[in-house]
């Protein structure tokens, strides 16, 4: 009988090619200073990039989605979305971003969120888990196809990526974008600004939120609504599509099922008096 040893040392898996990884090893670490090698030697114009940015942000399409809103101690906060920090990094240059998935479990997933400045050499990043659930009315859904879940951690991944962009990129800079937005927004004289508050509102209703919500959370009529208001409604909005935030953290909605379980008892208690 062979004496097994506990504590010595395990060898690599049989399906694991320990030359293999070496040589994944070695490949990494000469691609991540080749990429560092020419960051140097093409360095960012900065001046050229705010321009670039500027520029960027003075569309319509883009100023729409710059930003987000969230509620946050009975006040609306806003700022940069994911799509604008992307665009910030896009036209600043050399600046490598993304999510990945670090590993897989029953039921969870280790992600990795990170951004790296390859011209000053300042890395950020965020590791979080993501379990495979999502919330329908209430319930919590168990995912379990591939889609689903490349979903789901791609829509958790893009709050932190968003985070890790900001940490790295200049402030001021940041800073200049979202206001370009907004006066890309106020300014916006592709449409009339009735038909631009009626689109508004069209958009509005597909996530459940009716024109008179929208009256409360201005505390004033739509006819009287400002440029710089639609700004702070396309937050909302952005927020609520892209799942940062729930409805109910901004309108005073009851649910459907609320109603109809009050409905219910209603009725029952109808029938039971006319019984009596």
């Amino acid at each position: 009988m062979t004496d097994i040893n506990p504590f010595a040392p395990r060898g690599m898996a049989e399906h694991v090619n320990q030359g293999t990884v070496n040589i994944e090893q070695s490949r990494a670490v000469t691609e991540a200073q080749g990429k560092l090698i020419l960051a140097k030697k093409f360095p960012r114009d900065e001046a050229l990039a705010y321009s670039k940015i500027m520029s960027s942000c003075s569309r319509p399409s883009l100023a729409a989605s710059g930003e987000y809103a969230y509620p946050r101690g009975g006040q609306t906060v806003s700022g940069p979305s994911i799509r604008l920090a992307e665009e910030l990094a896009r036209c600043w240059g050399n600046i490598e971003y993304g999510i990945r998935e670090l590993s897989r479990q029953q039921g969870n997933s280790e992600m990795e969120a990170y951004a790296w400045d390859l011209e000053t050499n300042t890395y950020s990043s965020q590791k979080f888990t993501v379990r495979h659930l999502r919330d329908k009315k209430g319930d919590a859904q168990v995912l379990t196809e591939e889609r689903d879940i490349y979903e789901l951690t791609a829509n958790m991944g893009g709050r932190r990526l968003r985070s890790r962009l900001l940490a790295i990129l200049p402030p001021d800079l940041v800073e200049a974008a979202v206001n370009q937005c907004r006066k890309t927004l106020a300014g916006d004289t592709s449409l009339p600004l009735a038909d631009r508050v009626r689109a508004l509102v069209d958009a509005f209703s597909q996530q459940g939120v009716t024109e008179k919500h929208l009256r409360a959370y201005l505390n004033k009529s739509l006819d009287e609504i400002l440029p710089e208001e639609i700004a702070t409604l396309r937050g909302v909005y952005n927020s609520i599509k892209n799942g940062q935030a729930a409805v109910g953290d901004f309108f005073s909605i009851k649910s459907t099922d609320g109603e109809s379980a009050d409905l219910n008892r209603a009725l029952s208690a109808a029938s039971q008096e006319t019984q009596a």
